[in-house]
């Protein structure tokens, strides 16, 4: 049966009237009252109207409804047409009592049975087969009457239970305003504006609010567990439409009315407080009928994870078309307080009508099984007034769903102080148990937690004999749930609820035009609310703003106003860029951007992207669409002339090879200075044996004087070494490459680094080969090594092979901040091979020794070279000339052979010079 999932319905209750518990359910059809009428029907009916209307036309009435929440809605309705002095609101937690009420306005459950009205109405009177609450509502069936007239009002379902236990009941059958249809299963994003959408757990509902909001702007939650004040403000929101979405639990399926048009069903099971289960189809028919108000029609379907619903369940929901009650919830009203043992008994009386049945153990009845076996407890309860007192202390209803034994130890200890000598509560005890309970600190969870335990003491407050000062606790109780929901309604709103566009979403469906404005500051409104500001020749939109704005012709309106302010904004933005000093801008090489600087905040305003050679690249503007035209190209123009300008100046001994040259130098050394302008100022050992080989002294003495050293590794340039030319060689490199993102350039002052550290601290690929190279840096295994360290690695090695082996030698791998298995590859990378000793000890020495060493290679490729020419050749008789001039190998040399006196080789200078003379004529 239809279980809402509200809190318990004991959280309305009122301790029972001993006046009126003896009536038995035998008698309920001679109960003095008059006419007892039955007005079923779906929702959407008017029944509560109804009843509302009738009440007011008799002298005095009573209508007891399911939920604090809705009595609240109704009582406000009738003082605002009858007055605050006419009418009381009675429930488990709230009190309105003038002096001469006419009209009560009460919960089921804190109706008072010892009050005579001429006209009484019981609302949702088929929930007298809840397992929970079912025990009330039928007591209500058989017991409550009005002097004149009595309604029921409920689902058709209930029709043939009244009948069995309310004889010479007259029954009216109400049609449903509008009609309710199956509308299928829709995405999330695709529910029309207006819609509910419902689950089964306060986890769900979040989520999908979540969703709701980043998508279509906002949400407004109503869940069971949330106070009434706080269900009102959520329900406000959504009714004066801040939100078009709401998500709720089923708490909405019964009494709120709100301008809901369409119901999707995110699930189907919910847990009935013992297991999980499926939906029966009159408990869809519920929640689904909240979809549409009076005259207009409604819709329901399902939604996120949902799949469609079974034909036959739509067409039960759609016709109205249920299961009949067959038997409706009791417990025995005629409670024996004599003693534990009686009450126990008299609780565990069998219903004594085959229409009845006993109901699931409530609240109040498992918290007496838990006090009645403690000794404590047991020893206070030796007398009627006590065994009704712990009965009323049980009734208390447990706010905070904890654990059973939790509530239970509150309860115990109330009913210590109250069966003590004092007989109420201690004003320490009580003042320090709620004034604990006045923050307004912590998340949503938090505040709703200490809603719950301030409502416990709210319902204490209102047991008048139980406090010294009722009124003062009932007041400061109330004043703290007040705060604590207010604060909980703000929590929810800030994260489910996107204000800017629910405010435009409003503006639009006014159909009013947005107006759109641009600050000094640069931040741009739309009708009041910031959507975001320009920073450079961009507009960001706020982060604020939901990851999905408006969809369809709303964004477009909302981005047609923006752009209007915009277009004219950004051109006046690119006119000062165009006029902008040097010093305004600069290049963040670690992201490749130029940033313009403007009022001391720095924005993007161009990206680099790879242009026809490293040191040209290309430049793509970072502006927003609406900055067009000539404008656009002359911003664009006016970044690519500073760029130009700043890798100039950066790397301007770079920018001087090879046109920049002396005349003097010969056509290798012109070769190596070209070279390194292509590879950004370092060309390793490998790539110029071609050309080392022919560039003399006096060769290199002017490339040293232009900033080139060749040295053991290669030819570099140490200017370039220095932070500023390092960074941003490193970013032209990977920009013309296509690295995304940029590798970082080596960290100032490092001249040897682990590449596999560096690249895990950075989080980048392996970069391209090459920009090690572009860094200055030559990489060994793991080790990279900047080139003048290395020169000055290889020197001290040199010096280190002249008396041998060379060694692990920690002054090496000092130098270098590197491990014995780095310094190895450095040692290899220079021409060094590994040997152990016959200490074991391992040592270096180079793979072939100067001098003696290097004739025999140099003769065996003589004789190769002489081979190479075939007999028939017609460059035979040219290397006859050529061998006839040269002595056997091993004979000595003239002072023009190009050897020394002892055979060895001359130098290659002296070679060459001997050379050229015999050129010459």
């Amino acid at each position: 049966m239809w279980n809402p999932g509200y809190p318990s319905d004991s959280a309305n209750a009122m301790p029972p009237d001993a006046a009126s518990e003896q009536a038995s359910p035998q008698v309920a059809d001679r109960v003095v009252g008059g006419r007892v009428t039955a007005v079923l029907g779906p929702t959407n009916t008017g029944k509560t109207h109804y009843a509302i209307s009738r009440m007011l036309g008799h002298a005095s009435g009573m209508i007891g409804l399911p939920l604090r929440l809705l009595a609240r809605e109704v009582y406000d309705r009738v003082v605002a047409e009858k007055g605050p002095a006419s009418v009381a609101l009675i429930t488990g937690e709230e009190k309105i009592r003038p002096a001469n009420p006419r009209w009560y306005v009460c919960t089921v459950e804190a109706m008072p049975r010892d009050l005579s009205t001429d006209f009484l109405a019981v609302d949702e009177i088929q929930l007298c087969a809840d397992p929970e609450r079912g025990h009330v509502f039928t007591d209500r069936l058989l017991r409550a009457r009005g002097r004149e007239e009595t309604l029921f009002l409920g689902a058709d379902s209930a029709r043939g239970l009244i009948r069995a236990l309310v004889p010479g009941a007259q029954f009216m059958s109400r049609r449903r305003l509008s009609t309710l249809s199956y509308a299928g299963q829709k995405k999330l994003s695709r529910l029309p504006p207006r819609s509910a959408i419902v689950a089964f757990s306060a986890a769900d509902v979040y989520a999908l609010a979540e969703l709701v909001r980043r998508q279509r702007g906002g949400a407004a939650v109503v869940l069971g567990a949330l106070s009434p004040r706080t269900r009102n403000a959520q329900v406000a929101l959504y009714q004066n439409r801040d939100v078009d979405y709401l998500v709720a639990t089923d708490a909405i399926g019964m009494g709120l009315n709100m301008d809901i048009d369409h119901v999707a069903f995110a699930g189907m099971r919910k847990f009935d407080g013992e297991q999980m289960r499926f939906l029966q189809p009159a408990e869809v028919a519920q929640v689904a009928g909240r979809a549409g108000r009076h005259m207009r029609d409604g819709s329901f379907g399902t939604t996120a994870d949902m799949g469609p619903l079974e034909p036959e369940l739509i067409e039960r929901v759609e016709l109205h078309n249920f299961d009949m009650l067959r038997r409706a919830r009791w417990r025995n009203p005629g409670l024996d307080f004599r003693s534990l043992a009686a009450l126990r008994e008299s609780l565990d009386r069998p219903p004594p009508h085959d229409r009845l049945q006993r109901g699931r153990e409530s609240d109040d009845d498992r918290t007496l099984r838990t006090l009645s076996q403690d000794a404590a407890v047991a020893d206070l309860t030796h007398s009627p007034a006590r065994v009704r007192l712990l009965w009323e202390v049980c009734g208390v209803p447990d706010f905070r769903k904890t654990m059973p034994e939790a509530h239970a130890r509150l309860l115990k200890r109330l009913y210590l102080h109250l069966a003590g000598q004092e007989e109420v509560l201690p004003v320490d005890w009580v003042a320090r148990s709620i004034d604990r309970l006045d923050r307004t600190d912590g998340d949503i969870d938090t505040l709703a937690m200490r809603i719950a335990h301030i409502r416990t003491w709210t319902y204490v407050s209102h047991r008048r004999e139980w406090l010294a000062d009722a009124a003062h606790w009932q007041e400061r109780a109330r004043a703290i749930e007040d705060r604590l929901s207010d604060a909980l309604h703000e929590r929810l709103t800030q994260r489910f609820v996107d204000r800017r566009t629910s405010v435009l979403m409003r503006r639009l469906r006014e159909g009013a035009d947005l107006e759109a404005v641009v600050r000094n500051n640069g931040e741009v409104t739309v009708e009041g609310e910031f959507v975001g500001r320009i920073a450079g020749l961009q507009f960001q939109a706020d982060s604020g703003q939901t990851e999905r704005p408006p969809a369809g012709s709303e964004a477009r309106t909302v981005q047609s106003a923006a752009r209007r302010v915009l277009h004219g904004a950004l051109k006046r933005r690119a006119a000062i860029l165009e006029k902008a000093a040097d010093a305004a801008l600069s290049l963040d090489t670690a992201t490749g951007r130029i940033l313009w600087e403007e009022d001391g905040h720095a924005a993007p305003a161009g990206q680099l992207v790879a242009g026809s050679t490293m040191l040209r690249p290309g430049i793509r503007l970072l502006a927003h669409e609406a900055l067009d035209g000539p404008a656009r190209e002359r911003a664009a123009a006016r970044l690519a002339a500073w760029l130009d300008g700043h890798v100039a100046q950066v790397l301007a001994p770079l920018l001087r090879l090879p046109d920049g040259l002396p005349a003097g130098l010969s056509g290798p050394a012109r070769g190596l200075a070209f070279r390194l302008s292509e590879r950004l100022g370092t060309v390793p050992r490998s790539e110029m044996q071609d050309l080392s080989r022919d560039i003399g002294r006096d060769d290199r003495r002017l490339l040293r004087r232009q900033g080139i050293r060749i040295g053991e590794s290669g030819a570099f340039m140490p200017q370039l070494l220095k932070p500023a030319p390092t960074q941003l060689k490193c970013c032209l490199f990977a920009v013309h490459a296509g690295l995304s993102p940029l590798p970082p350039a080596p960290r100032a002052g490092l001249t040897s680094l682990s590449v596999r550290d560096h690249l895990a601290a950075s989080g980048t690929a392996p970069p391209a080969e090459g920009w090690w190279l572009a860094a200055g840096f030559m990489v060994f295994g793991d080790r990279a090594v900047r080139f003048d360290m290395l020169d000055r690695v290889a020197d001290a090695t040199r010096a280190l092979a002249r008396e041998g082996p060379v060694p692990a030698d920690p002054g090496l791998m000092s130098l270098m901040g590197c491990s014995p298995d780095d310094l190895g590859h450095v040692l290899a990378g220079l021409g060094y091979k590994p040997s152990r000793g016959e200490d074991g000890q391992l040592r270096y020495q180079r793979r072939y020794k100067r001098g003696k060493t290097e004739a025999p290679r140099r003769r065996k490729a003589d004789e190769t070279r002489r081979q190479a020419v075939h007999a028939a050749s017609p460059f035979a008789p040219l290397q006859q000339l050529v061998l006839a001039g040269r002595p056997a190998p091993g004979a000595k040399r003239d002072a023009g052979s190009g050897r020394g006196a002892e055979g060895k080789p001359a130098s290659r200078g002296r070679r060459r010079g001997r050379s050229r003379q015999a050129k010459q004529p």
